[in-house]
């Protein structure tokens, strides 16, 4: 008896298995692999301020209808858009996660104030923020201390800049700082001493 014909329909049936097996589990790792390499490094997790510190950020940095506000991280938009709906101002909102942007320009819309508080994708680090009367944060210490260089170099003098829950190391003392619901919020303005440390 010969053999070898069902031999060989054996191996052809079991690579046959074995590759259908195999091709949706390789399909799966490089659509997995694809999405990874396009999701961008975050260097802060995003952990939303709660609404009654971004008053309290928004109140300390006395934000009005003339203010034009950056808001350097900024998640889901929720302190441009309320700096836009409830005290007139324009905002532009910076963060890195796509999402985030995407979510933050839905708010905007939803708020009705997507004319004054715009959204971007961005890396802080290679951000114009030169036009702002306000810059709020919340960054992690390490972060803030590598942007504070550039917020001396790039914001005028008298800029008023807020952080919260992180201040920017012992090189730049708060001049003020107030706590809400336990979460403590850091305010600085812009000075000729500081512009002088990046000349």
């Amino acid at each position: 008896m010969n053999l070898q014909p069902r031999r060989r329909t054996l191996l052809l049936s079991t690579a046959a298995a074995t590759g259908l097996m195999m091709f949706p589990f390789g399909r799966v790792l490089a659509q997995a692999t694809a999405a990874t390499a396009a999701t961008p490094r975050l260097d802060v997790p995003y952990v939303p301020t709660p609404q009654e510190v971004v008053d309290k950020m928004l109140d300390l940095a006395r934000v009005g209808k003339k203010d034009t506000l950056f808001d350097l991280g900024c998640g889901d938009g929720r302190i441009v858009v309320t700096a836009a709906k409830e005290r007139g101002a324009r905002g532009t909102g910076i963060d890195i996660d796509p999402t985030r942007i995407a979510e933050a320009k839905e708010n905007a819309k939803k708020a009705g104030v997507s004319d004054r508080a715009q959204f971007r994708v961005g890396d802080l680090f290679k951000t114009d923020f030169s036009t702002a009367t306000v810059v709020t944060l919340y960054l992690l210490p390490t972060i803030n201390a590598k942007l504070r260089p550039q917020l001396w170099k790039q914001l005028k003098v008298g800029t008023r800049v807020v952080s919260h829950a992180f201040d920017m190391g012992s090189e730049w003392p708060a001049e003020k700082t107030v706590e809400v619901d336990g979460r403590t919020i850091y305010y600085w303005t812009i000075t000729e001493a500081n512009k002088k440390e990046v000349a």
